[in-house]
């Protein structure tokens, strides 16, 4: 396959663009002043804690790469039911997730004292240095995931160079690069959002309510351990969830391309690209909305939310726009209806924004309505937050279902047939709904990202003694990168299910290969009826019918059921986990308070260290289990239920997955901003009983949106990566 068309050389293009921009906002943000000595000394502690825990964490996850590598390399070579280039596929996905958050927490180590004297200056300047020091975080993550995609795809099309199945070969392998991304992501976002959460919740817990000490006070043993959390579990584990998002959006749509228009060559190769050439526009049309983002002194929360909304939907109007013209050009078969269906997924995720943003800012009545809850108490708060979280997932689950109904639609030409080519096209409408979600992504997780630099550079200007007009001004950034951080993770969860969505068809591509292997190696395949199944010549109907997916079938039933339980368990695995970190957090924290004399008063230094030390060590061991568990779960439901079985437990698992991921991350960002509202002097302010009830119900809402809730959506396409890849092993039991 060596006919790559010119306009294909835009995708690595675009990346070393993104890749060189980045380099710039980091450069420009390095020369920024970084403030007073104490400023620069609290700054140092933050980033050497952060680069420790990271540099721990992936010796980890080499390890756990290392046997997954062999694993893969075994089936391929020796068992013969895995393509031969999974294994290094695998490992660069994984690789460059990876590089993706440190590159991120790197810049963000850096950023927050540099905004928190940006800060000193005005509310544009620390707004300024913080938004794009995120903008490397979100060119970095499309830079990288988009190289990786392009490069990928050069070496496999100099292998696979006949007939139209050679591009179905290309796309299902680069997917296993797609589960390599995943579980790096998975081991980032749970690792990192055990060891934030457990310091936030000791030091919330002790400092702000038993020692009535503000936030991120010096006197607080946690609060360097604190400030450490927010760069390895919101900016690396974000980062590393997000380039996993971007690259399964790409990936898994590129694959259906080379199925729902395999029987004409060309326009095979044009489904394939497409993708990849809109995520590319996508690039530049993020750093137009980049510059955009500006605003002024003494602005409000919805002034600062419009400058921010401003950039992002001048980006996303545009990439609209483009697509038309991209798809037009490429001379895509019914490029109108395939356009409009990017246009869905665009529309979807601002839809999902303006929902989260609704539900979790504190200028709308779900949030006030929280925080004046904390007027009977922490438990009115508690049941106050769980119920606008879970009327909060109407919005989202609607939207959702309505964007996969009108993509699919859309790119079939409203064709109800449901004939094989139907069914095709109708979910490359779904997967490419999901890369339109996610074209804007550089803009979009510069406003996610930029969250912790401001809640780190409002940390700093603590710790340092600072006017207070410059705390009150980070609290502003802070309280703004509270609700795009939700806002991100509304994106992140949107894009999961229309992602998951096509991975379902992947899925079923893969099986049809491995059984094409199987039936080369002589093995036959029987249906129901005693005749032959041939793979080779069956479409999607067939399957189903030869698996006997239907709901009649208990095999299904109970993969959904598994499915469903699996999201429950995950969440219930990774709650428990911050809680027994959390716990030694508060001890510790306790214990310094009773023996170290003097840190109430300010005349002794507290052990910031050991409480960094426990955060670690919490984090490294209990994010194994977890993890683990995401990649099991597939691999026994195929062995025991077969194909059948794993398309239930898909299924079940997007859906529950998907609600429970929604309602998490908006019922922690509304108790959180609740407890910022009462912080700006609302309800009796700082150190009233209010105060405190909703610190309680902000400690309950830190592991639902920054560690269970993220995790979740890699959790869904995880599960699906997994069983693509093992989806030979599957077959084998047949």
């Amino acid at each position: 396959m060596n006919n790559i068309p010119t306009v294909f050389w835009l995708v690595p293009v675009a990346s070393f663009c993104a890749l060189g921009m980045a380099w710039f906002f980091f450069q420009s943000m390095m020369k920024e002043d970084e403030g007073m000595p104490r400023m620069k000394e609290i700054a140092s502690h933050v980033r050497k804690g952060a680069m420790a825990y990271l540099k721990q964490q992936y010796k980890v996850v080499f390890y756990v790469f290392v046997v997954l590598a062999l694993i893969f390399a075994f089936m391929a070579y020796v068992l013969h039911v895995q393509n031969p280039w999974v294994p290094f596929a695998f490992l660069t996905g994984g690789l460059f997730s990876g590089l993706a958050g440190f590159f991120g927490m790197k810049t963000a180590t850096y950023a927050s004292g540099r905004t928190a004297n940006g800060a000193r200056k005005g509310l544009d300047k620390g707004l300024q240095i913080a938004f794009r020091s995120g903008a490397v975080m979100g060119l970095v993550v499309v830079g990288l995931g988009l190289l990786d995609i392009a490069v990928w795809f050069l070496i496999l099309s100099s292998v696979y160079t006949e007939g139209s199945i050679a591009l179905i070969t290309i796309t299902t392998t680069m997917l296993t690069f797609g589960m390599g991304a995943s579980t790096q992501a998975l081991f980032a976002r749970v690792g990192g959002g055990i060891y934030t959460k457990a310091a936030d919740v000791g030091a919330d817990l002790v400092g702000k309510v038993e020692a009535n000490i503000p936030e991120d006070d010096p006197r607080n043993p946690a609060t360097i351990a604190d400030n450490v959390g927010d760069n390895v579990g919101d900016v690396a584990g974000m980062g590393a969830d997000l380039y996993e998002s971007y690259c399964g959006s790409i990936l898994s749509t590129a694959a259906l391309g080379a199925t729902a228009f395999a029987m004409n060559g060309d326009m095979q190769l044009k489904a394939v690209i497409a993708p990849m050439i809109i995520a590319a526009v996508g690039i530049f049309l993020s750093l137009i909305g980049i510059f955009l983002v500006r605003t002024k002194e003494g602005a409000s929360m919805k002034d600062l939310l419009h400058s921010l909304g401003l950039g992002t939907n001048v980006s996303a109007f545009l990439i609209a726009i483009a697509t038309f013209v991209i798809l037009y050009l490429l001379g895509l078969d019914n490029w109108l209806g395939v356009s409009f269906s990017v246009v869905v997924g665009l529309a979807a995720g601002v839809i999902i924004g303006q929902a989260t943003e609704y539900y979790t800012s504190q200028s709308y009545k779900p949030t006030q309505k929280i925080a004046e809850a904390s007027n009977t108490g922490a438990a009115t708060v508690i049941i106050k937050g769980i119920g606008t979280g879970m009327i909060s997932t109407c919005v989202p689950v609607i939207t959702i279902s309505v964007a996969i109904m009108l993509s699919y639609l859309c790119a079939n030409g409203f064709d109800m047939s449901m004939s094989a080519a139907s069914v095709s096209r109708g979910l490359y409408g779904i997967g490419i709904a999901a890369v339109g979600m996610l074209s804007t992504l550089g803009i979009t997780l510069a406003t996610d990202a930029y969250g912790p630099i401001a809640d780190n550079a409002g940390g700093n200007a603590e710790m340092s003694e600072l006017e207070p007009m410059v705390r009150q001004r980070t609290d502003a950034l802070d309280a703004l990168g509270n609700t795009t951080a939700a806002t991100g993770k509304g994106f992140a969860i949107g894009s999961a299910a229309l992602t998951a969505l096509a991975l379902l068809a992947s899925y079923v591509e893969e099986v049809k290969i491995a059984m094409v292997r199987a039936v080369s190696e002589g093995t036959q395949y029987i249906d129901a009826l005693g005749k032959t199944f041939n793979p080779e010549t069956a479409n999607m109907e067939d399957f189903m019918t030869f698996f006997q997916v239907n709901l009649m079938n208990p095999k299904v039933l109970v993969g959904a059921f598994v499915g469903a339980m699996a999201a429950f368990l995950f969440c219930g695995l990774t709650m428990g986990a911050v809680g027994r970190a959390a716990g030694a957090m508060v001890e510790e924290v306790r214990r310094q308070f009773r023996e170290i004399k003097g840190i109430l008063e300010g005349k002794a230094t507290p052990d910031y260290g050991r409480c960094v030390e426990i955060s670690t060590r919490s984090a490294q061991r209990e994010m194994i289990f977890p993890s683990f568990l995401a990649i099991l779960i597939p691999i026994v439901v195929g062995c025991i239920l077969g194909v059948a079985g794993v398309l239930g437990l898909l299924v079940g698992g997007l859906a529950a997955g998907f609600t429970l991921a929604v309602f998490m991350a908006n019922a922690g960002g509304a108790w959180d901003n609740a407890k910022k509202m009462v912080e700006e002097g609302n309800f009796g302010g700082k150190g009233s009983d209010c105060h405190k009830a909703t610190i309680v119900g902000d400690t309950v809402g830190d592991p639902f949106k920054d560690t269970s809730g993220p995790s979740l959506n890699i959790l869904i396409k995880l599960m699906s990566m997994v069983s693509i890849v093992m989806a030979g092993l599957t077959v084998a039991f047949i």
